[in-house]
């Protein structure tokens, strides 16, 4: 029976661990149950649930905490801490209820770095099916390692919807968050004050190796889609890859919002020349306010493979150093005139980049784009009623 730290000081009494205080300490639980009108003196059973900081405290490795559908209203940051972790072989799930809908509304928030919303510093975390709205930071902050994040919505934060970074200023580069997964998730409309920093993903700054987004979707956020932005300060992040997944709109939100500080990229894949060999292949950049995928002074040999860029602001394709690796990448223009694309590296004839005048293989790119979801978790794109995810 695992003693809850609370528990100072126990006695054995009738063969049960009690608390001096004669309260029976709470042994750790493999399922709880979570409600909006939860009590944190609840059991966390589906009759009597309890709430969702009272679960995390009580769930055993492996366990699953089941969040039943409704808004949860908070003001201040949820923590799933460093240290209450699952197994590579049981990982501990955090889900939505089956068929339920559970929104974690943080609008009591300020802006403010200090406020997230969900902070996951713990490894070997399943977090299925939430939304995450209006947080006075980040949607999702991720400072674990081999955690799953998948069909989460992080909307309306006031940084980046979901960000992976490291846990404090101490954390050391070999503790950096590594090998974790983000699938068929959305990140839209994330908007801070100052415009430039709000971003639909992010693993930037302070991420290890292995990090990898998939059939994800990033739209309508004041800055870019993607963030994976390095410095000097702290160096060279690990390589992501980002792959099967879908930014369209970034610059201008849902409402019609923008913002000049924003920089308004599908996917920026850099920062301050240091170089990071990212993988960027199957995704698509589409009507974004500035480049659709863009080096950002990241000189590395990323693999750039099976894109498609339609209608971007200035390129759809912007590397303009490097040593990148192109191959079977298409660019098409309708709509924006825009600029020709330049690819600084090697690229063959298997791309068709834009330089004026649309190829052959544009005429499958031409209408209206939709997107969605399906049951497997695939993301599944069309453009002029066409599938078009490459």
């Amino acid at each position: 029976m695992q003693v809850r730290p609370v528990i100072a000081c126990v006695s054995l009494l009738s063969g049960a661990l009690v608390a001096l205080s004669g309260t029976p300490a709470q042994a750790a639980s493999a399922t709880q149950y979570v409600s909006p009108s939860g009590t944190a003196g609840a059991a966390g059973t589906q009759s009597a649930p309890t709430t969702l900081a009272t679960a995390i405290s009580r769930i055993a490795s492996g366990g699953t905490i089941y969040l039943r559908g409704g808004t949860y209203n908070y003001s201040s940051t949820v923590t799933i801490p460093a240290g209450s972790n699952g197994t590579s072989s049981a990982r501990t799930t955090l889900s939505a209820y089956p068929g339920e809908t559970p929104v974690l509304n943080f609008s009591a928030q300020s802006e403010s770095s200090s406020n997230r919303g969900l902070q996951l510093n713990a490894d070997y975390w399943h977090v299925n099916g939430l939304t995450v709205e209006h947080a006075g930071d980040n949607g999702i902050y991720v400072g674990g390692s081999n955690n799953v994040i998948e069909r989460t919505v992080t909307a309306y934060n006031r940084d980046t919807g979901l960000q992976l970074g490291r846990i404090s200023s101490s954390t050391p580069s070999s503790q950096w968050p590594s090998n974790n997964l983000i699938v068929s998730s959305e990140s839209h409309d994330n908007e801070d004050s100052g415009g430039e920093n709000a971003d639909g993903f992010a693993s930037k700054l302070t991420t290890g190796t292995g990090n990898v987004f998939r059939y994800d979707v990033s739209h309508n956020n004041i800055d870019d889609g993607w963030d994976l932005y390095t410095k000097t300060d702290t160096g060279a992040i690990g390589p992501v890859t980002i792959e099967y997944s879908l930014s369209y709109g970034n610059g201008t939100l849902t409402d019609g919002t923008q913002n000049a500080n924003g920089d308004r990229n599908g996917y920026k894949l850099g920062g301050d020349d240091i170089a990071v060999n990212h993988v960027v292949r199957h995704d698509i950049a589409y009507g974004n306010g500035h480049h659709g995928f863009t080096y950002n002074s990241n000189p590395g040999t990323m693999a750039v493979s099976n894109n498609v860029g339609i209608d971007n602001a200035e390129r759809n394709f912007s590397f303009d150093k490097g040593t990148s690796v192109f191959r079977t990448n298409t660019s098409c223009r309708f709509n924006v005139s825009g600029s020709n694309d330049k690819t600084v590296g090697d690229a063959d004839s298997s791309n068709q980049f834009y330089s004026g005048t649309n190829g052959s293989r544009c005429s499958s790119y031409s209408g209206a784009l939709g997107w969605s979801f399906a049951s497997d978790g695939h993301l599944a794109v069309t453009f002029g009623g066409k599938v078009v995810t490459p």
